[in-house]
């Protein structure tokens, strides 16, 4: 499989591509093995952009259109990097009223990103939500799994510098 590797070399390391490479050799020719194969490589790559899906679907000698409906389909894939922690601000109508919408502009300004989006250091992967069911608790973020709730925009800094 040389086609496409010095462009998944730009982006991943050796390793990274070998064991791709080791994955889709596991799935070739068995029924129903593509969602497996890009759950394995997104685990080992974190993300499932074009040249990854184009060498999954030439590898498990699938159409590309395939490979492609498969990731855009199902929200468990991701054809962009996120971040080694997400962060969730809630904008529900107890948290918007109580200083959700100064989190979220909070988020975006001090670190640059929009909803959706990560930070370049791949360090946050910024989104909002319209109810996390904690609302005595508003405004309310949630990190990975962890809930924080009464946070004010000032204290956030603080509460996200605990991630690294």
């Amino acid at each position: 499989m040389e086609n496409g590797n010095s462009e998944l070399l730009q982006e991943f390391t050796e390793e990274q591509v070998a064991k791709l490479d080791e994955i889709i050799a596991r799935f070739k020719g068995k029924p129903g093995g593509l969602i497996p194969c890009l759950e394995e490589a997104q685990v080992v790559l974190e993300y499932l952009p074009l040249p990854v899906q184009k060498r999954i679907a030439e590898g498990l000698n699938l159409p590309l259109a395939q490979v492609y409906g498969v990731v855009t389909f199902y929200s468990f894939f991701t054809m962009e990097p996120r971040g080694r922690h997400t962060v969730r601000v809630c904008l529900g109508t107890a948290c918007y009223c109580r200083g959700g919408k100064a989190l979220a502009e909070n988020m975006e300004k001090n670190y640059h990103i929009g909803e959706g989006e990560t930070t370049e250091d791949r360090r946050f992967t910024y989104e909002t939500v319209r109810c996390l069911g904690a609302c005595g608790l508003a405004p309310v973020i949630v990190v990975d799994e962890n809930v924080h709730g009464r946070i004010k925009a000032q204290k956030m800094k603080a509460v996200l510098d605990e991630y690294e």
